[in-house]
């Protein structure tokens, strides 16, 4: 599916991603200066962008069975190379705000795209190659404040015209991709998939619900850790200082949260080498809440909350194989699921902010703790699905 160079420019590729979507935060103030915007107006750019994004994943999946994985690929950086260059020159807010969801709807293919045909073209290897491929993500989500600071926040036409330079260079790099995926390993999963579908064939009014709930699972579990790691990400610095902690120290502690989900990706790829995507996501799911109920603990809430950056690093890479593997009948799974992680991103904030409004600050790892028992108890109700799915 991929040669050597065509992998790495793929992993160069979520480098890029991960510092566009990174970007327009930081960016806010040059935004406020340039357009006289308010708080609210500045960040419709992010907005937009995610709205960009799910449009994106739900348009590729849709034509992806009529057009060739480069062309997929190749369109997609050339969407983002075109929002890029229009938000870094855009003159007035309205052109921005377009040119945001232009971008997003290339980042959309590109999240799609690369996810797919890593779950799928990698074989035995392909849970590996994905916790590789969300490390480079990471990457470029540290990367893109970084280059911010670098040429100050009225230098954000800079940032969004390299990364517009960048995509405009990855389109060179899809020669080495795979126009099909190659035929799957006779192995003991593959043997389990392929009897299960047959069953499921044969017998589809008796399978028809059970695959339904299968995918109701999936859909649950991506939702809910997303919350998990969005609400950590942005309510852990809120936390901390409520407890007595510096404005400094909560940054930081923060920045090492978002870091430990890289680092997290990395270690991992051994383990997927020797466990199923299901041992490891039940493990990760309750290190998640341990780490969440030591949140509560003030002397060590920062490490804590590292500690959960580690444990949910691996979730989103390693479900899409067991995803692809329960369901292997439905082409359009993975598009689904990663269009609901990303609705499940932007309204997870919002809606733990009224939960906050209700029960104080003080109360966040206890908001958070529930979503990710919620999430174990999503993952243990897969197990026993996928399990049945099979039999």
């Amino acid at each position: 599916m991929f040669s050597r160079p065509a992998a790495v420019a793929s992993c160069v590729g979520f480098v890029l991603i991960g510092i566009l979507q990174s970007l327009y935060g930081p960016a806010v103030p040059g935004l406020r200066e340039e357009f006289g915007l308010s708080p609210s107006g500045a960040g419709l750019g992010l907005s937009l962008h995610f709205t960009g994004g799910v449009a994106g994943v739900l348009a590729f999946n849709a034509i992806h069975s009529r057009i060739s994985n480069r062309a997929l690929l190749g369109a997609s950086y050339a969407l983002m190379a075109a929002g890029g260059a229009g938000f870094a020159l855009a003159p007035n807010w309205p052109l921005a705000l377009a040119a945001a969801f232009l971008a997003g709807l290339g980042f959309g293919g590109i999240d799609y795209g690369l996810n797919h045909l890593f779950a799928v073209g990698f074989g035995e290897r392909s849970t590996a190659m994905l916790n590789i491929l969300h490390a480079h993500f990471g990457i470029g989500a540290v990367l893109g404040p970084a280059l911010i600071a670098w040429t100050g926040p009225d230098g954000y036409a800079y940032a969004f015209g390299a990364c517009a330079v960048l995509a405009g260079a990855l389109i060179l790099c899809t020669g080495g991709v795979g126009r099909e995926a190659p035929a799957p390993s006779v192995s003991s999963a593959s043997a389990a998939s392929a009897a299960s579908a047959a069953s499921a064939a044969e017998k589809p009014a008796a399978t028809g619900g059970l695959l339904s709930r299968v995918l109701i699972g999936f859909l649950a579990l991506y939702i809910l850790n997303v919350a998990v790691e969005t609400g950590v990400g942005g309510w852990e610095p809120t936390h901390l200082e409520t407890v007595g902690y510096s404005a400094t120290v909560a940054a930081s502690a923060t920045s090492v949260y978002w870091l430990m989900m890289t680092v997290g990706r990395f270690l991992v790829v051994p383990l997927t080498l020797r466990y199923s995507p299901e041992r490891i996501l039940t493990v990760c799911a309750a290190g998640m809440t341990v780490c969440l109920l030591l949140s509560l603990v003030k002397g060590v809430a920062p490490v804590a909350y590292a500690g959960v950056g580690l444990f949910i690093a691996p979730v989103f890479p390693t479900g899409l194989p067991w995803l692809n593997r329960a369901l292997p009948q439905a082409k359009r799974a993975g598009a689904w699921v990663i269009a609901a992680s990303m609705i499940g991103g932007v309204a997870a904030p919002p809606l733990l902010g009224m939960g906050i409004e209700v029960s104080g600050i003080r109360a966040v790892p206890w908001l958070l703790t529930a979503l990710s028992v919620a999430g174990l108890a999503a993952t243990v109700w897969l197990i026993r699905l996928t399990r049945r799915s099979a039999a």
